[in-house]
């Protein structure tokens, strides 16, 4: 081993250049990126908004109060006070297909930035060869052929120092890649739990409209026996009954359509939980059920930004493209490359490494784009566009954001004006039918009268149920616009990390999988 000792005074004279590379590494080309500033007129509404009105029903008739700068919970859903709904949440985001993949992208995206993160380190590579080779004697001058076998071993170690910042514009690239991938991950989340709520209110929803329309037919019955009662006394005449056959009839139609939205929804659900639609485990919902919320927060707008995973996925892009910019203008400067070897080479009968056998090389190099026909100047333009995509995208998802906080909170206030009137109008059709139908009996008034009546009655019973839904249904819709909370909880998988592994090699699972170790297993033995 002697002479490895001697080819080692070789080295140093890599100093100079390696001083000189370390030196301009400090050197980051491309511009450094600063997330946009919100305008400072940003706002949700000129008028501030702070109760909305109530109303004279229990379920969903509350007044909600509107919290200016209140904390969002993480189990945002909680709020509605629904064990079953909470379990079904938590049963979404255990086995949602669209978790997994949005974790599985994370993952792989983290495991990319550690891939260029090498790019930073030196590369080693081990190389052993044996030669065998016959030549020709004639050729030689020899009366036989020989046969020469050459063996060599050697060590080689290769380096690319990134003087003007283009690998680690790279490494940023890639790390504002995976960031993006953590929001689209909270964007999932948020957008999953929100599908969930909303299916559980439509659901609730639904049911209680296919219960109300119930009784109506009821009822419609009801003065369907009293009239056909009042006919074969002689009463009236055919026409009345006939009418009101056909009124109960059209009643009893609408209800079909309703079962059917009812399954096609419950079918949804099962989807949002990861299940087959013939796994229905029969969890009911009704309106009475779901607690509405009577404190909501309201975000600063100057925290919307932070908040949003659609904007944090924009900003992220846009980081993205700023560090591209910094590879492109890197790629059109000088790129340097240190490689060395050391190793040693013998002819047959030898052992390697033995005295005399060394060899060894020292290589530095330089290389300058000069001439391409414009290529690397035309992608840095294209960088520099892209950001001004970017940059323009992040600037409407924003604007976006503050649109849907805007409108739910818009939604909040309407709802319950509306609900309000919905409920004046029911108790005001109640009472108006009840006194039709005393009338009625009485001969007072014309059947036609009775028949409004009743139809204006159901009319105002279904859409009740409906305005009762909006108000649940908006006050979700105010929690996604807001981000959902995801900052008070934790929702990355901590296996989607990963780490920095300079010495990875391939498992034996992976060389042999168990298929073809099952095959080999007899080789073995």
């Amino acid at each position: 081993m002697a002479y490895l000792r001697g080819t080692f005074r070789h080295f140093p004279l890599l100093a100079p250049l390696s001083l000189l590379c370390i030196a301009l590494t400090s050197c980051t080309v491309g511009p450094d990126f600063k997330r946009p500033d919100v305008p400072e007129h940003a706002g949700y509404s000129k008028e501030k908004l702070d109760t909305t009105a109530s109303a004279n029903i229990g379920a969903g008739g509350a007044a909600q109060r509107l919290m200016t700068g209140m904390d969002i919970p993480g189990q945002w859903w909680t709020l509605f006070r629904s064990p079953t709904l909470n379990t079904l949440v938590e049963e979404a985001l255990r086995a949602n297909p669209n978790v997994s993949a949005a974790q599985a992208a994370l993952r792989q995206a983290n495991e990319l930035v550690y891939a260029d993160q090498a790019s930073l380190f030196p590369s080693v590579n081990a190389n052993a060869s044996k030669t065998r080779e016959k030549v020709s004697g004639v050729s030689a001058g020899l009366p036989d052929s020989p046969i020469l076998t050459v063996s060599s071993a050697s060590l080689s170690v290769s380096y690319a120092p990134d003087v003007f910042g283009g690998t680690r514009r790279q490494i940023e690239s890639t790390t504002a890649q995976a960031e993006y991938e953590r929001f689209q991950l909270e964007a999932t989340y948020l957008t999953l739990t929100a599908n969930v709520v909303n299916t559980a209110i439509s659901l609730a929803s639904i049911r209680d409209q296919v219960a109300s329309t119930e009784e109506i037919i009821r009822l419609q019955g009801g003065q369907l026996d009293v009239l056909q009662a009042q006919r074969r006394l002689g009463a009236i005449g055919d026409a009345d009954v006939l009418t009101q056959q056909t009124a109960l009839a059209q009643t009893r139609a609408t209800l079909p359509p309703l079962q059917k939205q009812l399954a096609q929804t419950r079918n949804q659900l099962m989807a949002y939980l990861g299940r087959f639609p013939n796994q229905d485990r029969g969890e009911a919902f009704n309106l009475a059920s779901l607690h509405l919320p009577q404190e909501l927060p309201v975000s600063l707008p100057s925290a919307i930004v932070s908040q949003r995973p659609d904007v944090r996925s924009a900003q992220a892009q846009l980081h993205q493209a700023s560090a591209d910019i910094g590879v492109a203008v890197a790629n059109q400067l000088p790129q340097f490359s240190i490689t060395g070897s050391l190793g040693s080479t013998v002819a047959g009968g030898t052992k390697l490494f033995s005295s005399g056998s060394g060899v060894w090389s020292i290589a530095g190099a330089i290389a300058q784009p000069i001439f391409d026909a414009g290529a690397l100047e035309h992608r840095k333009r294209a960088a520099v566009a892209a950001f001004d995509q970017s940059a323009a995208l992040y600037r409407g998802t924003v604007i976006g954001a503050f649109q849907d906080v805007a409108n739910a909170l818009r939604a909040l206030e309407a709802d319950a004006d509306a609900l309000n009137q919905q409920v004046v109008a029911e108790q005001s059709a109640q009472a108006s039918l009840d006194l039709v139908q005393a009338q009625y009996k009485l001969g007072a008034v014309a059947y036609i009268n009775l028949l409004n009546a009743q139809q204006t009655y159901q009319d105002t019973v279904l859409a009740r149920v409906k305005a009762q839904a909006a108000r649940y249904s908006d006050t979700t819709a105010l929690f996604q616009a807001l981000g959902g909370g995801w900052w008070n909880r934790t929702d990355v998988d901590p296996a989607t990390q990963g780490k920095p592994d300079r010495f990875g090699l391939p498992t034996w699972q992976e060389i042999m999988p168990p298929s073809n170790a099952a095959r080999a297993e007899p080789l073995k033995q």
